[in-house]
């Protein structure tokens, strides 16, 4: 199969690396032309130790649409539609497009797929499918085990995403047909494992990790049944899965930035600070402003929003979420 990747970040790469292994024929596009040499080169843009095989770097957007009939989408959601704008005027023919990208779109509350349909004319679309999981770039480029879902409201169109991407070797695929779970899991597991940066920062312990993800993960399961989702896909690989990896390794740039908050920097500073997308600082404002609209209970995220983008200090959120109402769990 052919198969373009559309952004060459550390994900990008390293999804259109699994590609290769499974004999598929692939390229990757980036805005960024340092990137496309490096891959063109071998060399990987941020793994240095790793080399890049058997992947074609190309520097418009028109030769990666042209080449595949697969479209991976791979870019950070605030670039999202603003892409899909241009894919739309390039396009000639249908495309699978598959969103590897895990991210909600402030004010509009809107996951990758609803953006895709507002901007891409429904004769170009063959089907649609996410692909999600816990799993860390700086792990799968290793090709150390993963598994993950591929999720597509057209059961063919799922199955067909798992075939292109699962291996015998060291990536497992499974298929559901929950793509609002998948996606607002994905999307809102960010938003937690900054604040689980943040108390590993303060110094508070492994005790305080496992209540955070522990009661994180029902504020997940509560954004996603009020945006449509099924409430098992939260506590599954999209979920609760994927929240674990990310709330709880240096290898996650939003645990990162919440650790670097927790030790006295700005939320400003930290995200700048950081080589790549801090998808959770986003993720806090859009699961805040669903919680408002929906009145979901959200104290972890609503705590979160007030050190992100009203400057209220780490400990004084905390001791607000532990000054709420005593109740039964």
């Amino acid at each position: 199969m052919n198969v373009s990747v559309l952004g060459a970040g550390a994900w990008g790469i390293t999804i259109a690396q699994a590609l290769t292994d499974n004999n598929h024929n692939v390229a990757i596009y980036d805005v960024n032309k340092d990137f496309v040499d490096q891959i063109n080169n071998g060399t990987h843009p941020f793994f240095k130790d790793c080399k890049i095989e058997k992947i074609k770097g190309l520097y418009t957007l028109k030769e990666a649409l042209d080449f595949a009939s697969y479209i991976v989408i791979c870019v950070p959601t605030k670039f999202t539609r603003s892409l899909l704008k241009e894919v739309n005027t390039l396009l000639t023919d249908k495309k699978v497009f598959i969103n590897v990208s895990k991210g909600i779109e402030p004010d509009t509350s809107k996951c990758v797929r609803e953006i895709l349909e507002d901007e891409i004319d429904p004769k170009f679309v063959r089907g649609y499918a996410s692909l999600s999981g816990p799993s860390h770039a700086e792990e799968l480029i290793l090709r150390k085990l993963t598994l993950l879902v591929s999720a597509s409201k057209d059961k063919e169109i799922a199955k067909e995403v798992q075939l292109l991407f699962a291996n015998s070797e060291y990536l497992r695929v499974y298929t559901s047909s929950d793509v609002i779970g998948c996606e607002i899991g994905g999307a809102i597991k960010n938003a937690i494992a900054i604040v689980s940066g943040v108390l590993t920062g303060l110094g508070l312990g492994e005790n305080a990790r496992a209540a955070l993800i522990s009661r994180g993960i029902l504020e997940i399961e509560r954004v996603v049944v009020a945006m449509g989702g099924k409430k098992e896909t939260a506590y599954g690989l999209t979920g609760m899965g994927d929240l674990i990896v990310t709330a709880s390794s240096t290898n996650s740039r939003n645990f990162n930035a919440g650790i670097a908050i927790g030790k006295g920097e700005s939320a400003t500073d930290a995200v700048n600070n950081s080589k790549q997308t801090v998808e959770g600082v986003r993720a806090v404002l859009a699961a805040y402003q669903i919680g408002k609209k929906y009145n979901i209970e959200l104290p972890i995220i609503n705590a979160a929003y007030s050190v992100l983008y009203e400057n209220v200090d780490p400990i004084a959120a905390i001791k607000g979420c532990l000054n709420r109402e005593l109740k039964a769990e």
